[in-house]
């Protein structure tokens, strides 16, 4: 653990993501139209925390597209970057100025890549070795993937013995099961298809149960 690693937990990103408690996912969607036509509804309703995936062609320049959609806003819209496998997606995604950087899997030199460059890294984890080695290693905060795959029981068992430990679960949540896993110990919580593919009532839905839970 370096200095600047625990810099990063108590920086203005970490700060958001704790009071917000939703991460948008953002995964292919195109045509950029559409993309930004969803990211400016849901700005709309109350999220403030987008992640565009890098699991695409157009990433970064989506990154910067939506980025340029939301400055100005009150209060202010983070958008970061996600899938990010390599220390060359990583590096597209922070020369993009993603304000933080999201990965599927767990790899220790794609952290410290990101610490040192001063952006907040979310490491994907399942079990507790993985999850504590990835919060040794400088997550700001963890991403436990697939969510769905266990549930909130797992969130709540892995919160006794890690504590410490700031978990963010992604993959396959929706409105129903948001506020369990928040009500369970996670952080924030990232979801993608559910409201992407939903319609605008159910993702206002998401949004209250995710505002509901941190009540």
């Amino acid at each position: 653990m370096t200095p600047d690693a625990e810099l990063l937990r108590t920086s203005a990103v970490a700060e958001a993501v704790r009071r917000e408690r939703l991460i948008v996912v953002l995964r292919r969607i195109a045509p950029r139209e559409l993309l930004l036509n969803l990211v400016d509804e849901l700005a709309a309703a109350g999220a403030a925390i987008f992640e565009i995936t890098f699991d695409a062609p157009s990433a970064a320049a989506d990154l910067r597209t939506c980025r340029g959609a939301l400055a100005g806003a009150t209060p202010e819209r983070l958008v970061g970057a996600g899938t990010v496998r390599t220390a060359a997606a990583l590096d597209a995604a922070i020369d993009a100025g993603a304000d933080f950087a999201v990965s599927p899997l767990l790899d220790p030199p794609l952290i410290a890549r990101s610490v040192s460059r001063g952006v907040p890294f979310l490491p994907g984890a399942l079990t507790p070795t993985e999850i504590d080695a990835a919060w040794r290693a400088g997550a700001t905060f963890v991403k436990v993937f697939p969510a769905s795959s266990v549930g909130p029981g797992h969130l709540r068992e892995l919160r006794g013995p890690l504590g410490e430990i700031e978990l963010v679960p992604t993959g396959g949540i929706d409105a129903t099961s948001a506020g369990a896993f928040l009500t369970a110990g996670a952080v924030a919580v990232g979801i993608g298809g559910a409201l992407v593919n939903g319609d605008s009532a159910g993702r206002r839905a998401i949004l209250d149960a995710v505002r509901d839970a941190g009540r």
